[in-house]
C-alpha cells in the first residue's frame, strides 16, 4: 500500500484593522478575512504576503509589502493601491533585487518618498528612493554595515533613529541607531543592543509611531516560535546616551484570530485619521495542510 505523505505552508496575509487609537484596534474575530493575499498576487506566483507599510497620498491609500516568489524563493516587494483601505488593487511588483527583500518601512522626508526594507543578503541596512512613487525605486545609500532585520526608521527631536535586530535567526536581540542626516554618518547607541536574549520584546514589529506626546515601539513576540503575537511598548527615554521603555497594559496588542491568521500575528503600520479614528494595516499567518 502506497502512503501519502502530508506537506504543510505557512501562509502570511495581510489586513486592514481600525479603532479609536493604535492601542485599540479591532480584534482578530472581527476581521475574518484577508485583505490581500497570495491569491491577489498576478504578475509573480505568490507563496505569501506579509510587512504591510502604507501611506496616505492625496485621496488614495499606498500599500508596500513583501511578496515571497514561489520560484525564486526571495522576497519582493509589491504594490496595493486603494481609495477607501477596503477595496484593494494590486499593482505588481516594484522593487526585486538578487538578494531577498522584505518589511520595506516606508516614509516620506522633505518632499521625497523613501523605503529601507530588510536587505539581509546585502549586509548593510540600505535606503531606497523613489524615482518615480510609488512604482521606481533606486539605491540611495548604505547607511549601517551588517546583517540586521527588520530595521525600523523615524525622526525624533531633529534627529533620526532605527531601531534593527541584531540576531536575525534567534529574534531575541534589538539595536538603535541615530543620525543627525538621513544618509548618515548612522552612529550605534551606546546602550547597544538595547535588548538582548529576549525574543519576546526585541525584533521590531512596524513603524514607530508618535502617541499621546510620546512614541510607541512595536515589537515582535516570538515565543513559543516566530510571529506570535505583536507587542507594544511607550519609549520612555530616548537621548544619545539613554534609552529606556515600558510595556503598556494594551499588550499584547496584535494576538492569533480564529481563520487567517489562526497561527500568529507580527506586523502593525499605524496612522490616524482626520475623524480621531486610527487605521492600521496588520498581517497573520496560518499553517495549512495538504496531501
Amino acid at each position: 500500500m502506497e502512503l501519502k505523505t502530508r506537506r504543510w505552508e505557512v501562509i502570511w496575509s495581510i489586513a486592514i484593522y481600525s479603532g479609536g487609537s493604535p492601542l485599540c484596534l479591532a480584534s482578530p474575530a472581527a476581521v475574518t478575512s484577508p485583505a490581500i493575499a497570495r491569491e491577489h498576487i498576478t504578475d509573480v506566483p505568490a507563496s505569501f504576503v506579509a510587512d504591510p507599510f502604507m501611506v496616505r497620498v492625496k485621496d488614495e491609500w499606498v500599500l508596500l509589502f513583501e511578496v515571497l516568489n514561489s520560484n525564486n524563493r526571495r522576497g519582493e516587494i509589491g504594490l496595493a493601491t486603494s481609495r477607501d483601505a477596503i477595496a484593494w488593487q494590486y499593482q505588481g511588483i516594484v522593487l526585486r533585487e538578487p538578494f531577498h527583500l522584505s518589511y520595506p518601512c516606508l516614509f516620506t522626508w522633505e518632499g521625497e518618498y523613501y523605503m529601507v526594507p530588510e536587505t539581509l543578503g546585502l549586509e548593510c541596512i540600505q535606503l531606497y528612493r523613489a524615482v518615480q512613487f510609488p512604482t521606481r525605486w533606486e539605491r540611495f545609500a548604505n547607511i549601517v554595515p551588517g546583517v540586521y532585520a527588520d530595521p525600523t526608521i523615524f525622526r525624533h527631536h531633529g534627529r533620526w533613529w532605527m531601531f534593527a535586530c541584531s540576531r536575525p535567526r534567534r529574534h531575541d536581540e534589538v539595536c538603535l541607531f541615530r543620525a543627525d542626516d538621513l544618509c548618515g554618518p548612522w552612529a550605534p547607541h551606546p546602550r547597544n543592543p538595547i535588548i538582548t536574549g529576549d525574543p519576546r520584546r526585541a525584533r521590531p514589529a512596524g513603524s514607530v509611531i508618535s502617541w499621546n506626546g510620546g512614541l510607541l515601539r512595536f515589537a515582535q513576540d516570538c515565543v513559543p516560535e516566530y510571529g506570535t503575537q505583536v507587542r507594544a511598548f511607550a519609549i520612555t527615554e530616548l537621548t544619545p546616551n539613554t534609552y529606556h521603555e515600558i510595556e503598556l497594559p494594551e499588550s499584547p496588542l496584535l494576538s492569533p484570530g480564529k481563520t487567517w491568521n489562526a497561527d500568529g500575528m507580527h506586523h502593525i503600520d499605524a496612522h490616524p485619521l482626520a475623524e480621531g479614528e486610527w487605521i492600521a494595516c496588520v498581517d497573520g499567518y496560518e499553517t495549512r495542510w495538504f496531501d
